[in-house]
């Protein structure tokens, strides 16, 4: 993080963005830097939307009540469910967070196929690069699970993906973040292609807007990620698209760190004791305070305040209403009541 504070530091002058008016009506007013935050304390506030729960099977720790129950406690005014590939929690969250007190937003981290969605080359198609998606309103959520649902049954290899024609197709009411390290545009940056970099970041921003595409910001104390930041504040620089700040929650507490270390070895088959078993670099992976995420990016007050700005835009009413049953296009010869060939019949 010190090599990112001494990036920007320069000459570049960054001004917190206002909050939204009225972003969370019945909450107490906020401060997206300094001032009073949720919980009337002096500090700052902050809408984790990197967020993967026990959904996220073999990978994300936290139960989504304790993850809901955490925020809620920590004064936040909203809560994103991003589970890997699935929208399976998504309806369990919504209501559980709803009765909380704080806002639920819908999303889901996706894998997007380096090829097509139904190519499967294992020398070529075995690493999607992933995306964060979330629901701006009901239009996205239906184009959310559209995809969610093509991943599983058309583009299925190692892991549920889509290409970029249907991920263009579908980007309606949808608002992207570039993602972790594994994300297109980082990996890019990882391997020192800053041109095609900006060439998919520009790609994302025209599929889904200008407003709507934001590159991401994540300081876990990994070596590669210090280039990858530095490039993505520096592209953010020169074109424009917003950044926007994560953190990569797969459990709600630091100290639940070495339980998730025992969850990856159950996923891949290793013990504890294996020393080449998939392990997290350090126990970083919670659901930090705002204070906590303001302290990694202290040269950055807008990558924070936009986590607002996004959580304010994220409306999507999941409440049920009447009944939801299925068309049902009768055929000719037949009535509504009895399925008798003979209107006569019937």
């Amino acid at each position: 993080m010190q090599q990112l504070a001494i990036l920007i530091s320069g000459d570049l002058k960054i001004k917190s963005p206002e909050p939204p008016p009225g972003a969370f009506p019945g909450r107490p007013k906020y401060g997206i830097i300094e001032g009073t935050s949720c919980t009337g304390a002096r500090g700052v506030d902050f809408v984790h939307f990197h967020v993967h729960s026990d959904f996220s099977l073999r990978d994300g720790l936290g139960k989504v009540k304790d993850l809901i129950q955490a925020a809620a406690s920590m004064g936040m005014p909203a809560l994103a469910l991003t589970d890997h590939g699935v929208m399976f929690g998504v309806l369990h969250f919504y209501h559980a967070a709803q009765k909380a007190g704080i806002k639920p937003i819908v999303g889901c981290e996706i894998y997007v196929a380096p090829r097509g969605m139904t190519d499967r080359d294992p020398q070529q198609d075995t690493r999607p690069a992933h995306l964060l998606l979330l629901a701006e309103n009901q239009a996205g959520y239906h184009n959310l699970m559209q995809i969610a649902t093509a991943a599983q049954l058309e583009g299925f290899y190692y892991k549920p993906r889509v290409d970029r024609p249907f991920l263009a197709a579908h980007a309606e009411g949808l608002i992207a973040l570039s993602s972790c390290g594994s994300g297109e545009v980082p990996r890019h940056f990882q391997h020192g292609r800053p041109d095609r970099a900006a060439d998919a970041a520009a790609w994302y921003r025209d599929v889904f807007g200008p407003d709507s595409f934001f590159l991401e910001l994540q300081e876990h104390d990994l070596p590669d990620m210090v280039a990858v930041n530095r490039g993505l504040v520096e592209l953010s620089r020169q074109t424009g698209i917003p950044l926007v700040a994560t953190n990569d929650v797969h459990y709600v507490r630091r100290d639940q760190a070495y339980a998730h270390e025992v969850l990856l070895s159950i996923q891949t088959g290793k013990t504890m004791t294996s020393p080449d078993r998939l392990r997290m670099n350090n126990d970083s992976y919670y659901l930090k305070s705002a204070d906590e995420m303001a302290a990694l990016f202290p040269d950055l007050p807008e990558a924070l305040g936009n986590t607002l700005l996004i959580a304010e835009r994220c409306n999507v009413d999941l409440a049920p209403s009447g009944f939801h049953l299925p068309r049902l296009d009768v055929p000719q010869g037949y009535c509504l009541l009895y399925t008798s060939p003979s209107p006569r019949d019937s």
